[in-house]
């Protein structure tokens, strides 16, 4: 699982943008959203470059959360 913050999520529509993104590339991906801390944990097959320009290219540009 890689966490991702990603500033510009703040809403539902938000939200949905990014679930769809993922899973159009990744089907079985699971994604767990915290929209106050404006992050987003993804579990899938591809790797966390692909991932991140899959939020880039769907104008939530991210970066990996550090734990702690």
């Amino acid at each position: 699982m890689s966490k991702f913050h990603v500033p510009d999520m703040s809403c539902g529509h938000c939200k949905a943008a990014i679930e769809k993104a993922i899973n159009s590339a990744d089907g079985e991906a699971k994604l767990f959203f915290d929209l106050d801390a404006r992050t987003v944990d993804i579990t899938s097959q591809l790797d966390v470059s692909t991932l991140t320009q899959i939020l880039e290219k769907e104008g939530y540009p991210s970066s990996v959360a550090t734990s702690g």
